[in-house]
C-alpha cells in the first residue's frame, strides 16, 4: 500500500477517536477549550449539548453518561478554628539570680553556708580576713573620740576660746567622724552577704583561698517564681498580650501543669527566624522548678473559624481548586482557596455554610447544574424486604 494511503488511514482513525473521545468523555469540552483551540473546533468535537461530554451546561439535567442523575456519596460542611492554640518551649530562669563577689580582696577565713542552703537577705555567707581594717576602725575611734573630747574643752573655755579655734575644733570632728564610718565600711566589706533571698548554688571556694572583686564566691538563685522566655510564630504576634494566661510542662515533669502570666512581650521580630520572644511568669510555691528547665509552653486564643470539606472533595483546574456542592437535585461548582491541609479535613476560605453537602465520590461526571442523586437519596427510596414478604 502506497504511504500516502497509510497516512490518510491513520488520520481518519485518529479523527474517528478524537471524535469518539470529545463526545463521551467527560470534561473534553473543557479540556480542549484550556487547551485553546476555537470555539467552533471544540463544539465540532464535543458538543455542549453531547450528555457524555458537558450535559448540564446548557441547562441540561443530564448527569451521568447514561443522562440520568448521577449518583454520588457527599459529606457536610462543618467549621473548624485555626490558630486558636500555640505551643512552643521555652527555657526557664529563675526570677532573680545573682553571683556573689567580694567587696573587697584578701583570704578567705570563713565560708558559713554549703550548696543547697537556703539564706536570707543579709546573712552572711562568708568573711575575709579583717584585721587590718579592725585595726583600722579601732584608730578612727580614737581619733574621733579624741577630737569630740578637744570640742567638749573648748566650748567649756568659751570665754577665754576664739570663734576660730572653736570652728577648727568642730571641723576636725566631723572628720574624725568621716575617717571612722570609712574604716568601719571597710571592716563591713569584709562580711560577704547575700543581697536577697534564695537558694545557694554550688559553692567552689574554700577558706584560705585568695580572692578578688571578680572571683564568684557563690551562686543564689531566688526561684520563688520562674520566668521562661519562649518564642512564637510572627503570625501570633498581634494576639499575644501582657497579662494573657500561660500553662506550661516541664520536661522533667511529665504530667504536671504549671499557670502563669505573660511578664514581657520583645519590642520586636527577629528577623532571622520570624518568631517574637515573650517572658511568661510561673508561680512555683512548692520549689518545684528549677532554673534552666525546659518547658512546653501552649497559649490558648479565639482563633479562626474557616469552613472545613473532606480530602476527598477537592478538585483542581486551570482556574485553581474547588469543590461540588448539592444544591437540591443539583450542584453547583464553588471555588475554594485552602487555607490548611490536614489528614482527615481541609480548612477552606470560599462561600461555604456549615452543613452544606459536598461531594466526596462521583466527581467524574458531574458538571455544573447537572441533577444528581446522593446515596442517602437512593437509600430512602430502595424498598426494604422482610423474610416471608
Amino acid at each position: 500500500m502506497r504511504v500516502w494511503k497509510q497516512l490518510l488511514i491513520s488520520l481518519g482513525v485518529i479523527s474517528a477517536g478524537v471524535l469518539l473521545w470529545g463526545r463521551f468523555v467527560p470534561g473534553a469540552n473543557d479540556m480542549l477549550e484550556a487547551a485553546g483551540l476555537p470555539s467552533t473546533l471544540v463544539a465540532a468535537i464535543a458538543p455542549a449539548g453531547e450528555g457524555g461530554a458537558d450535559g448540564g451546561r446548557e441547562g441540561g439535567r443530564g448527569g451521568g453518561f447514561g443522562g440520568g442523575p448521577a449518583l454520588v456519596a457527599t459529606k457536610p460542611v462543618a467549621m473548624a478554628v485555626v490558630n486558636d492554640r500555640l505551643n512552643a518551649i521555652g527555657d526557664g530562669e529563675a526570677i532573680r539570680s545573682v553571683t556573689v563577689t567580694p567587696y573587697a580582696t584578701g583570704n578567705l577565713t570563713e565560708v558559713l553556708v554549703e550548696s543547697g542552703d537556703r539564706v536570707e537577705q543579709g546573712q552572711v555567707i562568708a568573711r575575709l580576713d579583717s584585721d587590718e581594717q579592725r585595726i583600722a576602725a579601732d584608730q578612727a575611734r580614737v581619733a574621733r573620740d579624741s577630737a569630740a573630747q578637744k570640742l567638749a574643752r573648748l566650748q567649756a573655755l568659751r570665754s577665754s576660746t576664739s570663734i576660730a579655734e572653736l570652728q577648727d575644733a568642730e571641723t576636725a570632728l566631723k572628720a574624725a567622724e568621716l575617717a571612722l564610718r570609712n574604716a568601719e565600711l571597710a571592716l563591713r566589706r569584709r562580711d560577704i552577704t547575700a543581697p536577697y533571698g534564695g537558694v545557694v548554688g554550688i559553692i567552689s571556694v574554700n577558706p584560705g583561698d585568695y580572692v578578688t572583686t571578680s572571683s564568684a564566691i557563690a551562686r543564689i538563685d531566688d526561684r520563688s517564681e520562674i520566668l521562661v522566655d519562649f518564642w512564637v510564630p510572627e503570625r501570633f504576634a498581634t494576639s499575644v498580650r501582657v497579662g494573657g494566661d500561660v500553662t506550661a510542662t516541664a520536661v522533667a515533669r511529665p504530667g504536671e501543669t504549671f499557670t502563669g502570666k505573660v511578664q514581657a512581650i520583645d519590642n520586636r521580630i527577629d528577623q532571622e527566624s520570624r518568631t517574637l520572644r515573650v517572658r511568661a511568669r510561673i508561680a512555683n510555691p512548692e520549689d518545684l522548678l528549677r532554673a534552666g528547665m525546659s518547658f512546653q509552653v501552649t497559649m490558648r486564643f479565639a482563633g479562626d473559624f474557616y469552613p472545613s470539606v473532606d480530602p476527598l472533595s477537592v478538585q483542581w483546574s486551570a482556574d485553581g481548586s474547588y469543590i461540588w456542592r448539592v444544591k437540591g437535585e443539583t450542584v453547583e461548582r464553588v471555588p475554594i482557596h485552602i487555607v490548611q491541609r490536614n489528614p482527615d479535613k481541609v480548612l477552606v476560605r470560599a462561600e461555604l455554610a456549615e452543613g452544606d453537602q459536598v461531594v466526596t465520590e462521583g466527581l467524574q461526571t458531574l458538571r455544573p447544574g447537572g441533577a444528581v442523586r446522593t446515596v442517602a437519596q437512593q437509600e430512602q427510596q430502595t424498598p426494604t424486604v422482610t423474610e416471608g414478604s
